[in-house]
């Protein structure tokens, strides 16, 4: 029993697609090189998946430049200086575009190049300055504000700094005032340490005058 037909329409499934087109690939590149064996013809094949993959079969006795060659002849048309000839037009379109760029930015920055501006042209590019001018002034006085907000905050905390080494300082004067400090070798046994929030430690020591009777 003979296989079926094939109905030839696009394979919706991913798989089957490509495992056919593999196939048909090396089917195809089997027909070409017998083609080229039994008939010394020159062929060169170009295919690319729908994936993107590319995949290329060329005579054994050819390369695929030789077959361009062979094809611009055939056809009296050079692929090549079509080619240079519409890169040369985009160069050209470039070209325009950035001299047209630099005039406006004569215009704009410098006040250059404006002989040949009517009062409209003039009125034009007199609201862009002021709209650009705008839009800097925005972004100076955000960063003015920016650098305020900081400054202010440093200050900030430099002052509650200073109130806690101040807080600390009179607290400390307050001690010496009535204790006494403790020097180096001193006779007196009984003291007391203090820190708050400062990196020294102080050590007092009661005057005899101030210890009550009793102890």
């Amino acid at each position: 029993m003979g296989r079926g037909k094939i109905e030839i329409k696009k394979i919706e499934n991913n798989t089957n697609r490509q495992v056919t087109y593999s196939k048909r690939r090396n089917g195809i590149f089997k027909k070409a090189h017998e083609l080229t064996v039994l008939c010394d013809a020159k062929i060169s094949l170009i295919m690319f998946s729908n994936t993107g993959k590319f995949h290329e079969y060329i005579s054994p006795s050819t390369t695929t430049k030789k077959m361009y060659d062979m094809y611009q002849t055939t056809l009296g048309f050079d692929l090549w200086s079509s080619h240079y000839e519409r890169m040369k037009e985009t160069m050209k379109k470039l070209k325009d575009t950035n001299n047209k760029l630099r005039k406006e930015i004569r215009q704009r920055v410098l006040g250059e190049d404006l002989d040949g501006l009517d009062i409209n042209d003039l009125t034009i590019l007199e609201q862009h300055m002021q709209d650009s001018l705008t839009v800097v002034r925005e972004r100076k006085y955000h960063v003015i504000k920016t650098q305020t907000d900081t400054c202010r905050k440093r200050v900030k905390n430099l002052e509650q700094r200073n109130g806690n080494l101040q807080l600390g300082y009179d607290t400390v004067r307050h001690l010496e005032k009535k204790y006494g400090t403790v020097e180096n070798g001193g006779d007196y046994e009984s003291t007391i340490t203090y820190s708050n929030g400062v990196s020294d430690l102080y050590g007092f020591c009661a005057h005899p005058n101030n210890i009550p009777h009793g102890y």
